[in-house]
């Protein structure tokens, strides 16, 4: 997918094209494609598939201009999901199909097809949100406590704030620089500072590690981070700066020194031995074969209501009343409830997500997913997942240097280094397996305290970061940033990137967090790149630049990751001669083509108003 994009017949899950983002069964959705006149489309008919079987409706056009034609019909939310794509009469062979991943000549599978879903919708908070993600142990810890060492617990080795990360594998885990719940209260102010408006924090419940995804307990919050006041305490300072939190559930596995783990390998005649999955030979299932970490049987009515069901349950516990959680990101989601012939994945999700939302109607449910999530999240569990797949995986072959190759997530080979056309296609064709809505409610990340650092990613040139930035801060979805990653902070890999925040301004790098300033200010004001569609401009080896829009107001970034000039056609571009600049570099128009340039690795952004 490369050259100059707009000539193409368009649609997608915004509300520019859709009437409704939250339909009800049985309701008959507007529906709108727009059709550029150089495609010479003659008739344009909607197939939805309703229980099985396709079934076609013509669309009529309702609007043309100098450039182009609307085209309107209807979709009818037959069934909870409903699949449609467009097949056009016209173009070079007088036979396309429209579907998530573009125009095609040919017959192709449904995968692609675009969705509607009557499932209750997302809380409507989360699409205006920019998360933050915090390591506890790795943040800050509060002025005046004592240090680590006067009171660690017996399994951690303590460690200096300045002392370096261990990666050994006997030590990893157990390495405490006791940040804490109060000392990220005291940090707050950088936060806002930033301009991010959601923490999410990764585990805090006890355990045995410093990431604490070996939980002991789920109805308690760990007393090295300051316990349960201390949890009130940050929950109540964030919520009155306007701050949302997320807290890290862990539905998959849990720690063998839990209390209900203990008990089950006590007394195999205990309620709680079915807490667990056992092999034929009466042994305990472990995640990925860690003996550490056991896997949950979720055919357990006990589990259930353990960890889900009961107030005092930790799901409901920590999200209830007003200095409560505000949603969960649950940690290997993809592998909860699955192991070998058992797979009750997608009940775990519905189950869960009825619960978060009993207990708090806006709280959101993001799952942790690191490859095709197509049969995950069509929008009846999660609410979105993490979107390795869909946008961190293409930005990192595009972005990553030419002397660095990570290895991505376990995979054996280290990515490649890719071209825009690539990139833009890998993430048209991951985002058309869910609908828009899951697309829209997932985060985008261009790393995670479990990934190689992005400022270690990109070599030597930290101008990337900020292209890195831009794409995160402008494409669809919920952007999430790890903590540092605003100030340069570095790591190989997951372990080596959980380095203690630096405190000290004159150890930041000044200018990317002032270009991260920027680009979250860009998108908490312009409500596009919070809500609206995704057109494609251009794509080629060193740019990509698309649109992103709203009935009254088009947003046009472009993303450079070395010098570049594009030249694209003014013709699908109305009202661009009234571009204002954002970030970067102004356009130049010379009439009929609009020129975009960069001089080296960087990110600029226009806006204009027009009629819908």
């Amino acid at each position: 997918m490369t050259g100059d994009l707009l000539s193409r017949p368009h649609h997608d899950g915004s509300a520019l094209y859709v009437s409704t983002q939250a339909p009800t069964p049985g309701e008959s959705v507007r529906v709108r494609v727009r059709v550029p006149h150089e495609a010479d489309v003659r008739e344009v008919h909607v197939r939805q598939v309703t229980d099985g079987e396709p079934e076609f409706r013509a669309l009529h056009e309702i609007s043309r201009s100098d450039s182009e034609a609307w085209w309107e019909g209807e979709v009818v939310c037959h069934n909870p999901v409903t699949s449609y794509r467009f097949i056009l009469e016209g173009g070079p062979g007088g036979y396309q199909w429209l579907n998530g991943t573009g125009l095609h000549e040919r017959d192709l599978p449904d995968a692609a097809d675009f969705r509607l879903v009557t499932y209750q919708a997302p809380p409507e908070w989360s699409l205006d949100s920019v998360v933050y993600q915090v390591f506890p142990d790795r943040f800050a810890r509060a002025a005046g406590r004592p240090p680590i060492a006067d009171s660690a617990p017996d399994w951690a080795l303590p460690a200096d704030w300045d002392d370096a990360v261990s990666t050994e594998p006997d030590t990893v885990a157990r390495q405490l620089y006791g940040g804490d719940l109060d000392g990220i209260g005291e940090h707050l102010d950088h936060l806002e500072r930033l301009g991010v408006t959601t923490l999410y924090l990764t585990p805090f419940f006890p355990a045995r590690s410093n990431h604490r995804y070996d939980a002991e307990t789920f109805d308690a919050v760990d007393p090295v981070l300051g316990g349960g006041e201390a949890f009130r305490r940050l929950i109540a300072e964030a919520h009155r700066r306007g701050l949302t939190v997320l807290g890290d559930l862990t539905t998959n596995h849990t720690g063998d020194s839990h209390e209900w783990f203990v008990a089950a390998q006590a007394d195999s005649q205990s309620p709680e031995h079915d807490f667990y999955l056992y092999d034929e030979s009466g042994d305990y299932v472990s995640w990925y074969g860690v003996k550490s970490l056991p896997k949950l049987n979720h055919d357990s009515e006990g589990l259930r209501e353990r960890m889900f069901d009961t107030p005092q349950a930790g799901v409901q516990k920590w999200l209830a009343g007003p200095d409560g959680l505000d949603g969960w990101r649950v940690d290997v989601a993809n592998m909860t409830g699955r192991w070998q012939a058992q797979d009750v994945n997608h009940r775990v999700a519905r189950h869960l997500r009825d619960v978060v939302v009993d207990t708090k109607p806006d709280a959101l449910l993001v799952a942790e997913h690191c490859h095709d999530h197509s049969q995950d999240a069509m929008g009846d569990g999660w609410h979105g997942v993490m979107n390795y797949s869909g946008f961190t995986k293409p930005l990192w072959t595009w972005l990553r240097g030419k002397d660095f190759a990570p290895r991505f997530l376990g995979s054996p080979l280290r990515v490649p280094r890719l071209g825009g056309g690539a990139v833009a296609a890998m993430m048209n064709e991951f985002g058309a397996i869910v609908p828009w809505r899951s697309r829209m409610h997932s985060f985008t990340l261009v790393g995670s305290h479990d990934t190689t650092r992005v400022r270690t990613l990109v070599g030597d040139d930290a101008a990337q970061v900020v292209v890195a930035a831009g794409l995160l801060l402008t494409m669809p979805g919920i952007p999430m940033i790890t903590y540092g990653d605003e100030i340069g902070m570095e790591g190989v890999w997951g372990e080596d990137g959980r380095r203690p925040m630096p405190w000290d301004e004159s150890r930041w790098d000044a200018d990317l967090f002032e270009a991260y300033q920027q680009l979250i200010r860009a998108r908490r004001d312009l409500e596009p790149l919070r809500h609206g569609g995704l057109r494609w401009v251009h794509t080629s080896d060193n740019s990509l630049v698309y649109l992103r829009e709203t009935e009254g107001e088009t947003v046009m970034v472009h993303c450079a990751r070395a010098a570049d000039e594009v030249q694209v056609p003014a013709t699908h571009l109305a009202g661009v001669e009234s571009a204002r600049v954002v970030v970067g570099n102004a356009l130049q128009h010379n009439g009929s083509h609009v020129t975009m340039s960069a001089e080296g690795p960087a990110v600029s952004i226009w806006v204009w108003s027009h009629e819908g």
